[in-house]
């Protein structure tokens, strides 16, 4: 996961598709300079696991309920005005949910879109994540420690003279192309 070309000291949405829970901890890690915060479902606040409940809970995070579109809005909202505060960036898995069969979904716009209404200038910044689906596959039990995984952090999106829809569109192809998706 290369990084070095990323500027810092401006908002960033980081744009990823979503296999499994374990796409978030190297994103954390690798990108820790950006000072990311992420769009999570609420359970995962109320869920008491270790570091990352605390960490949804009380460290900025946009903890959304899939459930009230108005909730999710005013959430989205918060985390995009103290990411144009703060120079923070955000995460976003626009798929809304992580595959369980390595297959992407479709990326709705909506929480991009309002992350963009506050921010325009920010840096649209796609990462590709291959394998980590196959970790999970069989569920927790029985895991496959030995998986081959990798997250790929692709060149920032040129959104000079597009819309959000085009945006969106532009860093699902660039994912697309780079996710190896095979056959069940």
């Amino acid at each position: 996961m290369d990084n070095k070309n990323i500027p810092t000291g401006r908002p960033i949405v980081f744009v990823a598709n979503h296999q499994s829970t374990y796409d978030i901890p190297p994103l954390i890690f690798f990108l820790r300079r950006f000072h990311g915060k992420f769009i999570s479902k609420l359970e995962l606040m109320t869920a008491n696991i270790p570091s990352i409940s605390f960490n949804l809970k009380h460290g900025g995070a946009a903890n959304i309920d899939r459930k009230d579109p108005k909730q999710s809005i005013a959430e989205i909202l918060t985390l995009a005005n103290n990411i144009k505060k703060n120079n923070w960036s955000a995460f976003i898995f626009p798929e809304g949910t992580r595959t369980k069969t390595g297959k992407m979904k479709n990326f709705s716009v909506g929480g991009i879109a309002t992350l963009l209404k506050k921010n325009p200038d920010a840096l649209v910044v796609p990462i590709a994540i291959n394998g980590s689906y196959k970790m999970v596959q069989w569920g927790a039990f029985p895991l496959r420690p030995f998986t081959s995984m990798s997250w790929e952090v692709l060149d920032p999106i040129d959104t000079t003279g597009l819309n959000v829809e085009e945006i969106v569109k532009k860093a699902e192809d660039l994912i697309r192309a780079k996710v190896i998706e095979e056959k069940h």
